[in-house]
Order: structure tokens, then sequence, then C-alpha cells
């Protein structure tokens, strides 16, 4: 329900911005050139309601933007530098000497005439934006994470930050290297645009380097003929999975937890009851044919130069370079460092307040 009301209020945004900036910046200041009891004429109650509404729904566009996979948001934000900073001169150079002119016409002070609301929100804005641009683009970008496929590590609803300049500085929208200063190391947990539709972020564990030998047999990593060691802690279970094996895995020596089902047969069901998330389905893991039958995602993959193989922590229900392959280096993006939010709108409850700074092993 909250999402559908986000979705709709992004929507307005648009628009509401449209007859805002058309009233503010040409029918507003006439308005208030005409004296009502003494008083500058008041805008009318449709009017006020969209300007109330504004800063809304502007909020709820930014946030839908945040939740989407598709959105370049490095061009989003220089598209919004650019307009602010534009909307900023336009109105310094043409509009105000306007208001002006027509204010000493008319016998007013030229106090008398208020900023439009709309330029003074892009004076605010673009100094801000440019300052996140840059950010952004060269630091720390945030990222939600959209699926299960790297539990326990993270979670759906997970707002993370990612090391923009781990793996070298790259310019926004065309992603071209200009610095050099590190590479992906085995065990980093790496966000990089999917191979197959680069206009997707992906997040997901670097297990193999260039030239390596990656085998995983029965969910645990073998690398150049040595298993990563992989400890059983016991059962895991949230109302959406049952009887999962959890994990810990020492890649290289960092250490993280793994999900997992030592079974080809972790069954699909229709949403369990126990769910307190509206997902299309749960998830049941079944040993009865552990040894039986070979584990669907057994692979052994050889990694070439350049490229990286990727693997989630949730090794049963991940689409990962098992499934599409390897990720070229030109299409890391960096090194996801910390949690700073956690908010699944298809789970009740609201946020949760654990997950806030957590660093990410």
């Amino acid at each position: 329900m909250l999402e559908l009301l986000i979705s709709t209020l992004a929507l307005l945004a648009v628009p509401i911005a449209i007859l805002c900036v058309i009233d503010d910046w040409f029918v507003r200041p006439s308005r208030q050139l005409v004296l009502k009891d003494g008083q500058p004429t008041p805008d009318p109650l449709v009017i006020r309601v969209l300007y109330g509404a504004l800063p809304i729904v502007v909020i709820a566009w930014f946030f839908q933007l945040m939740s989407a996979q598709r959105a370049d948001f490095s061009l989003v934000l220089i598209v919004i530098t650019v307009a602010s900073g534009m909307a900023w001169a336009v109105d310094h150079w043409v509009l105000a000497p306007r208001r002006q002119a027509a204010a000493r016409a008319a016998g007013r002070e030229i106090a008398s005439l208020q900023l439009p609301g709309t330029v003074d929100y892009a004076r605010s804005f673009f100094p801000v934006m440019a300052v996140l641009l840059v950010l952004r683009s060269f630091f720390y970008e945030p990222y939600r994470i959209p699926s299960d496929s790297m539990m326990p590590t993270l979670l759906d609803g997970d707002f993370i930050l990612v090391n923009k300049y781990a793996y070298g500085v790259r310019l926004p929208v065309v992603h071209r290297k200009v610095i050099e200063i590190g590479t992906p190391e085995r065990g980093d947990l790496a966000v990089f645009r999917f191979p197959i539709d680069p206009a997707v972020n992906y997040v997901k564990r670097v297990v193999g380097l260039p030239g390596d030998l990656v085998e995983v047999r029965n969910d645990q990593l073998i690398i150049n003929g040595t298993p990563v060691p992989l400890v059983q802690q016991g059962r895991y279970e949230d109302g959406c999975y049952q009887n999962m094996r959890i994990a810990e895995e020492a890649l290289d020596g960092r250490r993280h937890g793994v999900l997992h089902c030592l079974s080809s047969d972790m069954l699909a069901v229709p949403p369990l009851s126990s769910c307190n998330r509206s997902i299309p389905q749960g998830y049941i893991c079944n040993e009865s044919t552990a040894g039986i039958n070979p584990d669907l995602g057994d692979r052994v993959m050889k990694v070439p130069e350049g490229q990286y193989l990727m693997v989630g922590d949730n090794r049963d229900n991940s689409s990962d370079g098992r499934v599409w392959g390897f990720v070229d280096e030109s299409l890391l993006v960096g090194r996801a460092s910390a949690i700073w939010f956690n908010w699944d709108l298809q789970r009740s409850g609201g946020p949760n307040w654990s997950r806030l700074f957590t660093r990410i092993e």
C-alpha cells in the first residue's frame, strides 16, 4: 500500500512542478502587483494546494528513484544540477529585471515582490546538487538491495554505501576510468553493471579473480584446487526461509555468512503464512536427496583475464556468475562498504533499525 502511494505521488511530481514553475515565474508576480485591501492578491486555493504538495511529491519522486534499479542516478543528478543552475541564472539575468521594471511601473517597492519559490529552491538546490554529484560520482554512491541473493550478509531493503574509487575513478554516465587506484580482491562485495543489461546494477561477492579456476561443489567454493573453509553454524529460519543452513565462509581469511541447502531440492513454495513479507514465494530446504542428485549450482569455471566471477552468499537463490558468466573490469562500479538504512516496503513493521550503520564484511 505504501509502495503504491509513493509511486502515485512520484508520478505527480513532474506535472505539479511544471504548473508551479509557470505560475511562480509568469503569473504570481502580476498577482503581487495588484493590491487587495492594501495587500498583494493572495494565491488561489488550487495554487496554494499545488505549492504545498510540491515538496511532498518531489520527496516521493526522489525515493522512487532511489528504489529503481534501472535509473541512471548520475545522469539525473547532472540534469538537476544543470537545470537548477540555469533556472537561477535565467531568473538573475532575465526574470528579475523584468519583475523590477514591472514594480517600478506600478509604483511599488521592488522589495515588495517575493522571489519566486521555485527559483529559491533552484538557488538552494544548485550548490547542494553539485556537491552531491561530485561525492556520488567519485567517492560514495548509495545503492538499494532489491533481492535476497546476498542473504544473510545483505537483506532486501538494505541501503548501502558503495566506495566508488576503490576500483579506480570513473567519469559519471560514460563510466570511463580516468584514474587507476585498485582492483577487486577475493571476498569483496562488489557493485557492478549487469553484463546482460548494463542499465541495472548488481551486487555480488568476488570469488574468482582473473586466471582463477573456480569450482562450486555442494555450495562450497574450491579455488585453484583449494577448498574454501565453510563452517556450519546451524539452521536459519526467518518465516520466509525454512530449514536453511547458515555457515561461515573464510574467503582469503575474510569471514562472512553463507545461506545454503545441501540439496538440489530447495523448494520454492507459495507464500508461507509465517512470512512477514509480500514476496511471491517462500523457500523450504529439503535435504532428502542430498548426496544423490547433484546440486543445481555446481559449476567449474575458468576466469578469463580482465574479468571476475561474482557469486551470491545465498547460494541456492542467487542469479549470479554461475548462470550468466563473468563481469568485465569495465563494468565495475565500486565496493560495498556499509549499510546506512533498511526499509523493505514489502515487509510489515517499517524500517529495520538494527541494520543502521552496519559495516559490510
